[in-house]
């Protein structure tokens, strides 16, 4: 039994030493491909195997002709075994190969081609990874397009709603300039006017770049919606009654929201704003605050005669108008109104929606409730 433990005991010794040797060579390894690496992992178990079994062998004290047969058979074997475990690498290889290929075309196109074959579990794991990183960046650079079409409608907006009324200014103070104006404090209120517009169009400017740069400051309380609808209502109702826009209103009663009043009050004028400029003389514009479940509801209705379906999912874009005819007293806020909407009920951890009803549109912004 001490003769079987010794030579046991040599064999192991023998293949320890193999192993030892490739654990010193691994760093060499870790800059071979991947066939490289499988022919090394099967040297290294065939030659751990050929040591031990030479070992034994020796101490077993063989004749020299067992001796070379011996060796012979291992020769083969090792050879045999070292050819298929090459075989069985081709697949892997060509796989790291294919996913390196279209791992580069990502880099270089954006656009990622699954390769025809993955062999394994890891490389597979390896591709599905690399198709969610394409498809997450096409989202990106679809965002990044449109937010590029957003600043840009918002430079000609914005260009367009301060020329206007700077060409209006200048031509009334150089009328007042010269002694020509027939009525000079009419020129005076107008330019008041005009600088009122201009300053409230800065204020927007501010609001929307505070939004998106997550800078908004809320300073949450208890709101009263009822309240709020009634003092919207009561705001609005002197450009309803230039508009000739019937207003009305309600509110459940007791209905709360967690929220800062006066973003919340924004968010209503502003689309009590849209709804009566964009409604014809003689059409109802409809405000009302109800529950929905675990949110406070405030919505909008109006008669603009609807949104083409194409454009319903831009209306709360920078700039977005529902004409494209930049016609100035067509709309305020410089196409702003409803992306500040947007922002601050996002900022609010609520959302926004519009749809197309009878006649004209409904805007609702939700929030919970408190």
């Amino acid at each position: 039994m001490s003769d079987h433990l010794a030579i046991l005991a040599l064999a192991a010794a023998c293949s320890v030493a193999v192993g030892l040797v490739a654990t010193l060579a691994r760093p060499v390894l870790a800059r071979a491909s991947v066939r490289q690496t499988f022919v090394a992992v099967a040297l290294v178990a065939l030659l751990g195997c050929v040591g031990g079994l030479l070992a034994a062998a020796k101490a077993m004290f063989l004749r020299d002709r067992d001796f070379e047969v011996v060796l012979l058979v291992i020769t083969v074997t090792a050879v045999v075994s070292l050819a298929f475990a090459m075989v069985l690498a081709a697949p892997v290889t060509r796989g790291s190969r294919g996913l390196r290929d279209a791992a580069r075309d990502l880099g270089v196109r954006g656009t990622y081609k699954r390769p025809a074959q993955t062999p394994t579990t890891e490389l597979q794991d390896v591709s599905d990874e690399l198709a969610q990183a394409a498809e997450r960046l096409a989202q990106a650079r679809e965002r990044e397009r449109a937010m590029e079409r957003s600043r840009s409608e918002l430079i000609a907006w914005v260009s367009h709603d301060l020329r206007t009324p700077l060409a209006g200014m200048r031509a009334m103070a150089e009328a007042l300039e010269d002694g020509v104006a027939e009525d000079a404090d009419r020129y005076h209120k107008q330019i008041r006017t005009e600088v009122d517009t201009m300053a409230d169009l800065v204020d927007d400017l501010f609001t929307l770049s505070r939004i998106n740069a997550a800078a908004l400051r809320l300073e949450r309380t208890t709101v009263a919606l009822a309240d709020l609808v009634s003092d919207a209502l009561a705001t609005a109702e002197p450009l309803a009654a230039v508009r000739q826009v019937r207003l009305t209103g309600h509110a459940q009663p007791g209905l709360h929201a967690r929220a800062d009043a006066r973003e919340l009050a924004r968010v209503v004028a502003n689309l009590l704003d849209n709804a009566i400029r964009h409604t014809d003389p003689g059409g109802t514009v409809s405000i009302s605050a109800e529950s929905d479940g675990d949110d406070a509801v405030l919505a909008v209705q109006d008669e603009c005669g609807g949104i083409p379906e194409d454009q319903l999912d831009r209306v709360f874009d920078t700039a977005w108008r529902a004409s494209t005819a930049r016609t100035p007293g067509t709309g305020s806020h410089g196409g702003l109104g409803l992306a500040i909407v947007h922002g601050i009920m996002k900022a609010h951890g609520g959302d926004v929606t519009v749809t197309n009803v009878d006649g004209g549109c409904r805007f609702e912004a939700a929030l919970p409730r408190e």
